[in-house]
Formats: C-alpha cells, sequence, structure tokens
C-alpha cells in the first residue's frame, strides 16, 4: 500500500529535499506540498493524507497551531501528523505532542529515520526522534499532573508490560518479539490500553506511563 504525503515547509531547498528523499521510497508517495502554514491546512484538508509532513516554523500559522486543527483532540477525524523541526527545544516538541503530532523529528534524522517516522505515523504508532524522546518524556512527566487520571478498568499484566515498552519506544514488531506474542495480539493490547486510559495515541501511553511511573 502506497502512503500518501503532503509536505510543509516554508524553505524552498529544504521541502525539495524531503520531497526527494521521500518520493524516492518504494512505497511513499508526495501528493501535495506547501510553503505556510494556511497553505498546509488548505493542501492537507483538501486531499486527506495519509501522513502530514510539517515544519514548526512557518509563516500565517506554526506547524503546532496546524497539528492543533488537524489532529487536536477536539478534531473528529485526526489526521497522522509528523513534525520536523531544525530547533531542539522541549516547549517545540510537547506543544506538538499535545496538539496530536504521532512524531516530532529534526531535520538532521537522515533518511532512514525520517522514513521510519512516516511508516510509523501511517501505522498509527508514533516515533519520536531517539536523542530526545527521554528527556522530553521526562520534562513532560515533571510538568503534568501530579494525579494521572486512573484507567477505567485495572490493567492487566500483559497490558502492564506492553505499557513499559510502548513508554520506552519500541515498536509493534519489537513489542511482540520481546513478549513472544503476535502483531495482532499487540495491536489488540496497544488498543485495549488507549480506551483503558482514555487516551488517543502511542505518545499519550507513554506520557501517562511516565505521570506514574511505571518507568
Amino acid at each position: 500500500m502506497t502512503i500518501r504525503v503532503v509536505v510543509a515547509d516554508d524553505q524552498e531547498l529544504v521541502r525539495a529535499g524531503l520531497v526527494m528523499i521521500l518520493d524516492a521510497q518504494p512505497d511513499i508517495d508526495v501528493v501535495g506540498e506547501a510553503a505556510d502554514g494556511p497553505g498546509a491546512l488548505d493542501v492537507a484538508t483538501r486531499l486527506r493524507p495519509d501522513v502530514l509532513l510539517v515544519d514548526i516554523r512557518m509563516p500565517g500559522l506554526d506547524g503546532v497551531e496546524v497539528t492543533r486543527r488537524l489532529a487536536g483532540p477536539d478534531v473528529a477525524n485526526p489526521m497522522a501528523v509528523v513534525v520536523i523541526t531544525t530547533f531542539d527545544l522541549d516547549e517545540h516538541v510537547l506543544g506538538a505532542l499535545r496538539a496530536g503530532a504521532r512524531g516530532f523529528l529534526l531535520k538532521d534524522a537522515g533518511p532512514q529515520l525520517l522514513s521510519q517516522a512516516i511508516h510509523a505515523a501511517a501505522d498509527g504508532e508514533a516515533l519520536i526522534a531517539p536523542n530526545i524522546t527521554r528527556r522530553l518524556l521526562a520534562t513532560f512527566a515533571a510538568q503534568g499532573p501530579a494525579a494521572p487520571v486512573q484507567p477505567l478498568d485495572p490493567l492487566t499484566e500483559r497490558e502492564e508490560e506492553v505499557l513499559v515498552l510502548v513508554a520506552r519506544g519500541r515498536t509493534n514488531a519489537e513489542i511482540g518479539a520481546e513478549l513472544f506474542i503476535g502483531l495482532s495480539t499487540v495491536k489488540t493490547h496497544v488498543a485495549s490500553l488507549m480506551a483503558k486510559l482514555g487516551v488517543r495515541n502511542r505518545v499519550e501511553i507513554a506520557m501517562w506511563a511516565h505521570h506514574t511511573r511505571r518507568v
């Protein structure tokens, strides 16, 4: 299955480079581009790509606001958004993830990690640049509420195991291999975690795990 992507970045050379890298992947097709926030919102709304790759700093609307409008908590049919930036700043990362982003990368991440982030977002997973993941989650936990929302139903022993591995950034395939369970079983456990914790994605699962000191 081909993953349809829209790329939004106000720097033409950077945007062209991202498009070139993604179009070189056999299962990724860049179907649209935008040079500013309003343009990103318009193109993404019209084309409904599988993934929107958006720069954090753009004229008109920044990447966080674009993400919020397309993938925020109040959006009925949220889009998969990956935010990319030159600036390794905690407030940017936290803002993007709270707005609903499924991934956060630095522009020096390289083609392989970029491709992985697009695939993860399209599959409903989340990928954050490894060099900022641990610091990010620790920062979010420190800033988060003292009493995180408790699950609607108690987590099973297996769900607790999956929770910890999700919080450590493992993919579904890696979780399955580590726990010796099938991919479909992993997906079932992840879906159950989201339902019980009242969260919408893996990033929020990881944040909850850090709030409750599971990791």
